[in-house]
């Protein structure tokens, strides 16, 4: 196994616009950036529901996750950053259908502002 940082690199999740990486495999794990409503094929904002938002942002997720070598259930832990705990119940039900059980580990936060004023933004950490 590579013991150095490799970058992850997809045409799945939107580009970095920054000096960060979409992912990073390192030490037998994937460290997946946060990743906001943007549709990677189309460069488009997804401004809809929660619901919608949650599951653009969880595609991202699982497009860096796979190609980096590994897959939706091997994510171990998220973070979820929402513009209004409010949406806590609408951004569940859509993000449960993306994970079995075990379901990874959690976190869920209000913050004050996301990137592009998005509602949420999600980031992983999967095993390779």
């Amino acid at each position: 196994m590579n013991m150095s940082p490799e970058q992850v690199i997809t045409d799945n999740a939107p580009k970095a616009i920054g000096p960060y990486s979409q992912g990073i495999k390192a030490k037998g794990f994937v460290f997946c950036s946060g990743q906001i409503p943007i549709n990677p094929k189309t460069g488009e904002l997804i401004t809809g529901s929660l619901t919608e938002q949650t599951r653009q942002c969880l595609s991202n997720i699982k497009g860096v996750i796979e190609a980096a070598g590994s897959s939706m259930n091997k994510i171990v832990k998220c973070t979820v950053f929402l513009r209004d705990m409010d949406d806590f119940a609408e951004m569940n039900a859509e993000y449960t259908k993306w994970f079995s059980n075990p379901a990874p580990a959690r976190a869920a936060v209000q913050v004050a502002r996301l990137p592009k004023d998005v509602g949420i933004e999600i980031e992983a950490i999967a095993e390779q």
